[in-house]
């Protein structure tokens, strides 16, 4: 009878007490008549109805995306500018009892230091040391929400629009400068082009017959081409021997008559 009893007595004596599960991640943060007690672990917790409160924390890293932001850069540049946070509770006490709602305050703190930090830079350092800013954005916000036990992991800036008309006139910039590199590379080769150019000139100065052999070189490459027709002229100084050499096989003596008169003329001239 006294066992039965006593089988009977276990539930009801359950019953008045609450039982809750707390997960591998989560912590419990327990207050009983409104006095703070020892962070509660995970695994079955025995709390007493009417008395006990529990508050559950979850330690996992939480994902919090910042709405775009208008801003007006150190340049006077607006634009609108999204971010993302990943931030954990590291202190599931102070994330209870040093603020109302860790995740709405480290949100607005995370707003107005993404506006003051793109404020304090221009336009391009926004969009070439994004990873700085990166860097500042996560000590700001940081050192505010570390009192609350909340550490900061990540801070990265998703986004960064600017108007259409900057958009064009960044375009402009960036292909002026493209062609301001294009044109000192051309002037750059045309001087080293110019420099062997010069030292070609020297050396061919020095034999006359290397000119003439650039010359006849010129000449076969472009008579590679059967479909075309070239006039070339020749210099004087090349095809002067040839002349002359002609002139001296076809130069002999004077026969008789050539000059306009007879033999026999002649003779008798030669007599007298």
């Amino acid at each position: 009878m006294i066992i039965a009893a006593v089988v009977a007595l276990v539930p009801l004596v359950l019953a008045g007490l609450s039982l809750r599960v707390l997960k591998e991640y989560e912590r419990g943060v327990a207050f009983r008549l409104g006095r703070l007690r020892e962070p509660l672990g995970p695994g079955v917790r025995l709390l007493l109805p009417g008395l006990d409160k529990l508050i559950k924390v979850d330690l996992r890293v939480v994902t919090l995306t910042i709405p775009p932001q208008d801003v007006i850069t150190r340049d006077n540049v607006p634009a609108r500018v999204n971010a993302v946070v990943l931030f954990r509770v590291v202190d599931p006490v102070r994330s209870v009892m040093s603020v109302e709602n860790h995740a709405v305050a480290t949100s607005q703190i995370a707003q107005t230091t993404l506006r003051s930090v793109v404020g304090r830079a221009d336009l391009d350092t926004l969009l070439a040391h994004r990873a700085d800013l990166n860097e500042d954005l996560a000590k700001s916000i940081a050192s505010m929400t570390e009192p609350w036990g909340i550490k900061v992991e990540v801070v990265e800036i998703k986004d960064v629009e600017i108007p259409e008309a900057m958009q064009r006139a960044m375009a402009r910039e960036a292909e002026a400068e493209r062609e301001r590199r294009a044109k000192v590379i051309n002037a750059r080769g045309e001087l080293q082009a110019s420099a062997e150019l010069r030292d070609a000139a020297r050396t061919l100065s020095e034999s006359p017959a290397s000119l003439q052999l650039r010359y006849l070189q010129t000449l076969l490459e472009l008579g590679a081409d059967h479909n075309s027709t070239v006039v070339f002229p020749l210099p004087i100084d090349i095809i002067g021997p040839f002349l002359d050499a002609f002139r001296g096989r076809t130069a002999g003596p004077v026969p008789p008559g050539v000059n306009g008169t007879s033999p026999v003329t002649q003779r008798t001239h030669d007599a007298h």
